[in-house]
């Protein structure tokens, strides 16, 4: 009898501490080299940068889809893996030009990914004409902010500033976050024929032309050519005016008062698009089930996105290694951690990679009016965008699942030891519109990951390995313990 208690008592023993083991194991074996090789095929020059509803985002969206096959997850898509559903595309061309002319003769060439980029939903046309600066380019009529009050800009270039002014009228009213659509409708109304972004040269690190596509809502204007141009470019359109365009910014914000003036400068412009109202794109999707009859029936949500900004002109791509091939890499790596783990988890766990996070979330949003499992048995959902690049970890939303947030705290103070106070309220990013619907969220992302954002130099080279490594670690160690039910859902603040 007490042999076969003691005997009893040691396969109690060993068993536990293979269990222990394992998930050790399991967590450790996310491995930085792992990560760089999804990494380096999702941000080469094969996917073009990875536009939603271009070849290259199909590709990697196919990529995805057979690694979840290869793991035997379960199709969740409407057609296997593949949650489709239509966006706006706007395909950019080549030839593409801008260049500053004088006496009817091309007095000096830009570069397209130096000087300048097109915005993502520039409209097509061949221009040559005069310049004007209009300052932010808003016009607010209950405010009686008009900045193109006084002055003619029918048939005119106008350059204008990318954001909205910081400050407000009489220190309360705010002129409104435009989007750069709105103000493209807006220099269209006056009479413009393209305008010039650009962006504040007061900033203590101004931003340099990026390529992006999250212009806004609105009817494309397809004969209406937009680009982001760098501020020496700007300032070299000034030239006879008297004023840089530092001087113009402080002048504006100083005064918060329109200061909008004709330039003697000409600009020639040449924007080649192709635009569709509809182009089909895909979220890609796949389930392990859970291993308890019970919990099984629950779930966690383990997404990132998996687009990026595209090319332009055939000249430049956007590699977007850290935004998002990180992110997606992660996925793609907890996915596979968990798949061989010798003990599963007990809740079932979701796997996504959203399609157009760049134009405006809209990949998650369709994931949630659409979701392939009743909303209120998603127990939390873990996003992880840009993770790659940056010198620490945060998680995010934690002032909203507090919970959901100490428990990446614990595995972090066993572990990572690299997270970081910083947290907020309200999602962010692709967890935004699962917040919104009552789920609390995780969102992981490194400090000062945005060095190269929307830039042809967010490459793979550039990534710092051994914090990716640790930020996947955690997510997956987070993860762990809510799939294992370590974890009651909260209710979100």
């Amino acid at each position: 009898m007490r042999i076969k208690l003691f005997l009893l008592i040691v396969l109690i023993f060993n068993s536990l501490t293979a269990q222990h083991l394992s998930l050790k194991d399991s967590y450790l074996e996310i491995k930085n080299e792992n990560l760089i090789k999804v990494v380096r095929y999702l941000s080469s020059k094969e996917l073009e940068g990875r536009l939603s509803g271009s070849d290259g985002y199909n590709k990697a969206a196919s990529f995805m889809a057979n690694e979840f096959a290869y793991l035997d997850f379960k199709p969740m898509g409407d057609k296997k893996y593949f949650q489709y559903f239509n966006v706006e595309y706007n395909e950019i061309l080549a030839p593409a030009k801008l260049n500053l002319i004088e006496n009817n003769q091309v007095k000096k060439e830009f570069n397209l990914g130096k000087d300048y980029v097109f915005r993502g939903f520039t409209g097509s046309g061949h221009i040559t004409a005069p310049l004007a600066f209009v300052g932010y380019g808003i016009t607010n009529t209950k405010l009686n902010y008009d900045e193109y009050a006084g002055i003619d800009v029918k048939g005119k270039i106008v350059i204008a500033f990318k954001y909205s002014p910081k400050w407000r009228l009489e220190d309360k009213y705010h002129l409104g976050d435009l989007s750069l659509r709105e103000k493209i409708s807006n220099a269209y109304t006056h009479g413009a024929v393209a305008i010039l972004f650009v962006s504040f040269p007061n900033d203590a690190k101004p931003q340099e032309p990026i390529l992006s596509v999250l212009d806004g809502e609105g009817k494309q204007n397809e004969t209406f050519p937009s680009m982001h141009i760098d501020i020496p470019v700007a300032d070299e359109f000034l030239a006879g005016s008297g004023y840089t365009l530092k001087d113009l910014q402080t002048r504006i914000d100083s005064t918060r008062r329109p200061f909008s003036i004709p330039l003697t400068t000409t600009a020639e412009i040449l924007a080649t698009a192709k635009y569709y109202e509809e182009m089909e794109t895909m979220n890609v999707v796949g389930m392990l089930e859970g291993s308890d009859p019970i919990l099984k029936n629950e779930y966690l949500v383990v997404g990132a996105h998996l687009d990026h900004v595209g090319s332009q002109a055939g000249e430049i791509y956007a590699p977007g290694a850290n935004d998002n091939a990180s992110g997606s890499a992660a996925v793609l790596e907890m996915a596979r951690t968990f798949a061989k783990s010798k003990i599963k988890p007990k809740r079932s766990i979701i796997f996504v990679l959203f399609a157009c996070e760049e134009i405006g979330l809209y990949g998650a949003k369709h994931f949630v009016d659409n979701s392939p499992v009743p909303l209120e048995k998603i127990a939390a959902m873990i996003n992880l965008d840009c993770v790659g690049y940056g010198d620490s970890i945060q998680v995010g939303n934690g002032k909203s699942a507090p919970a959901l947030w100490r428990i990446a705290r614990s595995n972090d103070s066993l572990y990572t030891k690299m997270i970081t106070n910083n947290t907020w309220l309200g999602g962010g990013a692709d967890a935004t519109p699962f917040h919104q619907k009552g789920i609390p969220c995780a969102y992981f992302v490194t400090t000062n990951s945005y060095a190269y954002l929307h830039s042809i130099t967010d490459t793979a080279e550039t990534l710092n390995k051994d914090l990716f490594e640790k930020v996947v670690r955690l997510a997956y160690l987070t993860a762990s313990e809510v799939a294992n039910g370590n974890y009651q859902k909260e209710k979100i603040k």
